[in-house]
């Protein structure tokens, strides 16, 4: 059937109709727009839809949008000026830790602790040297770090006397040192363990609105020198190989990785330029930058109360307050999609000085 046909065999409506079925079509919609119900999800419908900043950027004019740029490039100079402040904190913060070193030195701490434990105490109590397991303690009640903490390592642990920080020299790239302080055991010959943190104390290129302050970008570890047999970071497995010809069986030894707080001195190392880590080894890389960080703003300047609990308790009651105050503020919040939060292994932190550095009472 053609088209022509079409027309002929269906006539059109009179346009009197047309007219007739207006009205009815009119009365319908108004009835519809007096439906509670219906007015609420076109309402909902609205509300939904989005009105970005961007959005509302791009409708304005051109005069508009070229100071707003200008705007930004002030703020991208506001950036690299923050920069420079950071890097002076950190040199204050290099000039105060050498004056509250003085204080805390072994000899002039071990002296006045003995005097006074002399005086209070009584002749036939018991008198240890120092404070036993100090640094363990603390390790066994800070939960970041009773985590890595196998339980072959604790007797090398036992053996921890101190932890220190060191800043970079003044003209030196930003960077902190964590030592590790060993008696004599019967574990590696090293006295001095290190773990060394690199910092970057300015704006991205790529992104300078981006810049919050200092942030730790790599770490180096160092080679523990382990004694025969006693190397806790690698375990020896037994395999059974068979001969594919033969058809012989031996058994073959091997070394492979073992789970070990030592590993924390061979970290991974950050990807260069056009290399990305995987989404495992950037959680690790991570938590590793976050550790180094905790160890330096936390543990070493407030060591005694981490090894009486009293500052894991005021951690406890902070944390408590953020988790109470974010419930609060989010709200109907907890719907949203929380993959789309990416993984950052760089820290950024304030540096600025802390009282108290522990290097402590345990010898």
């Amino acid at each position: 059937m053609k088209v022509e046909d079409c027309e002929t065999d269906f006539p059109k409506l009179p346009a009197l109709q047309k007219i007739e079925t207006y009205p009815i079509t009119e009365k319908l919609a108004d009835q519809v727009m007096q439906n509670p119900q219906v007015l609420a999800a076109l309402q909902e419908r609205l509300d939904s839809v989005s009105h970005t900043p961007s959005s509302y950027i791009e409708t304005l004019p051109k005069a508009v949008k070229r100071r707003i740029n200008a705007l930004k490039q002030l703020q991208v100079k506001c950036a690299h000026i923050e920069a420079k402040f950071y890097e002076e904190v950190h040199d204050l913060e290099r000039k105060y830790a050498a004056l509250y070193q003085p204080l805390f030195d072994k000899g002039d701490i071990k002296n006045k602790a003995v005097i006074a434990e002399k005086e209070a105490a009584a002749a036939e109590e018991p008198n240890p040297k120092g404070i036993p397991e100090f640094w363990f303690t603390i390790f066994r009640n800070v939960d970041m770090l009773s985590e890595l903490v196998q339980e072959y390592d604790e007797p090398i642990l036992k053996h921890l006397q101190d932890i220190k920080v060191k800043f970079s020299d003044p003209g030196q790239p930003m960077s902190f040192v964590l030592e590790f302080h060993f008696e004599s055991n019967d574990y590696f010959t090293n006295s001095v363990l290190t773990k060394t943190y690199k910092m970057k104390s300015e704006p991205d290129k790529a992104d300078p609105f981006s810049f919050e302050g200092p942030e730790i970008v790599d770490c180096d570890g160092c080679t523990i020198d382990w004694k025969k047999g006693k190397n806790v970071t690698v375990k020896t497995i037994k395999k059974k190989q068979k001969h594919k010809g033969r058809g012989t069986v031996r058994t073959i030894t091997k070394q492979v990785p073992n789970d070990s707080f030592f590993n924390f001195f061979s970290p991974l190392k950050a990807s260069g330029d056009g290399e990305s880590l995987d989404e495992d080894s950037e959680f690790t890389l991570a938590s590793d930058f976050e550790i180094g960080h905790f160890f330096r703003e936390r543990i070493v300047p407030r060591a005694v109360l981490y090894f009486t609990g009293e500052a894991i308790e005021d951690d406890d009651n902070f944390e408590e307050g953020e988790e109470g105050e974010e419930e609060e503020l989010e709200g109907d919040e907890e719907g949203e999609d929380e993959d789309d939060a990416e993984i950052n292994p760089k820290v950024s932190y304030l540096g600025l000085p802390t009282p108290v550095y522990a290097t402590l009472w345990t010898s």
